[in-house]
């Protein structure tokens, strides 16, 4: 949560007010707002917020101020990073679904090639940081969840160890992975600030930085990150349909990134010539971390079309894989 710190919550509203253009502004859904300075900033410039609080004994305060305007500001007891459990029923606040507080705040689904309905502000805990990524990966690929009603925009604090995993180029030793394949294919990223982990609160008992330690990754701030879907995701063959399939292949490919990728096709039965290397123009020695993002989209288009991926090769391994992530 924010320390008290006017510097770097106008700096925060600047950053999620940049972008927007003429067009009306779509609602904006904080998370965790805590004591409310973000909150306050944001109404003072006019911004219209839904506040997702998971935290009970911030909610007076927060209802307070709900009380004493007209309409701005929406106050729920929920936790963003808690929605849609794998359970039937009712489920015990702060979790919720997300169809209840979609339909709590009054947005409703959009095509996917229309304008970002919802603009998501939030701090992921870093306790559980790479695990809340993939699961927003999961269901944006699956078009599930949040993203039922649309290309919900996320602005998130992550921590500059993850930030670097997400942008990581091709080749990288240290930092690509398959979130860093995942994560470019399906959203635009862009970073809207770096903030010294000393601008947040910490629930240690000593008042020291719950700073995750890296041994090979700068991880000195906490990056606000802009995650946008692409508009143009699903326009090819890949669809949230078979969207499963490809994030699979991408994680079985870099789990051993210095394998070469037809060694990898070869174990799956596929391209035993190199023949659908040579048509997509990938070197046959080439490593599967020398892959650029882009490549990994053409060769799971390529097999798509060559019905390779008709079989249920890896449909065990696919159900255990989504079943961890959850």
């Amino acid at each position: 949560r924010f320390i008290a710190c006017p510097r770097l919550a106008r700096t925060v509203q600047r950053c999620l007010e940049s972008g927007t253009g003429p067009r009306p502004k779509p609602v904006l859904l904080e998370c965790a707002p805590g004591p409310g300075i973000l909150t306050r900033t944001l109404l003072n410039a006019g911004v219209r917020v839904v506040a997702l609080e998971n935290n009970s004994a911030f909610l007076p305060n927060l209802q307070s101020l709900e009380n004493s305007l007209d309409g701005q500001l929406k106050v729920i007891y929920g936790d963003f990073f808690k929605l849609d459990p794998l359970v039937t029923g009712t489920v015990k606040p702060p979790a919720m679904f997300s169809d209840k507080l979609f339909e709590t705040i009054g947005v409703e689904a959009v095509p996917w090639s229309a304008d970002v309905p919802v603009r998501v502000f939030g701090i992921t805990p870093q306790i559980k940081e790479r695990l809340i990524l993939w699961r927003l990966l999961f269901a944006l690929y699956e078009c599930s969840s949040i993203y039922r009603y649309g290309r919900i925009e996320l602005n998130i604090f992550v921590s500059e160890k993850e930030y670097k995993v997400l942008t990581a180029k091709a080749g990288d030793v240290r930092a690509y992975q398959a979130l860093s394949v995942l994560g470019q294919v399906g959203c635009e990223i862009q970073l809207l600030h770096m903030e010294p982990w000393s601008s947040f609160l910490t629930n240690l008992k000593n008042k020291g930085l719950a700073v995750p330690k890296s041994r090979w990754l700068p991880n000195d701030h906490l990056c606000l990150v802009r995650l946008t879907p692409r508009q143009n995701l699903f326009k090819g063959v890949l669809k949230p349909t078979n969207s499963s399939t490809f994030v699979l292949m991408v994680k079985q490919c870099l789990a051993k990134p210095k394998s070469r990728l037809i060694d990898r096709l070869n174990s799956w039965s596929f391209d035993s010539d190199g023949k659908l290397l040579r048509d997509l123009e990938i070197p046959e020695n080439a490593a599967t971390r020398s892959l650029y993002p882009e490549d990994y989209r053409r060769l799971f288009e390529a097999l798509q079309n060559s019905n390779m991926f008709t079989d249920t090769w890896f449909h065990d391994e696919m159900l255990d894989s989504i079943r961890n992530i959850n």
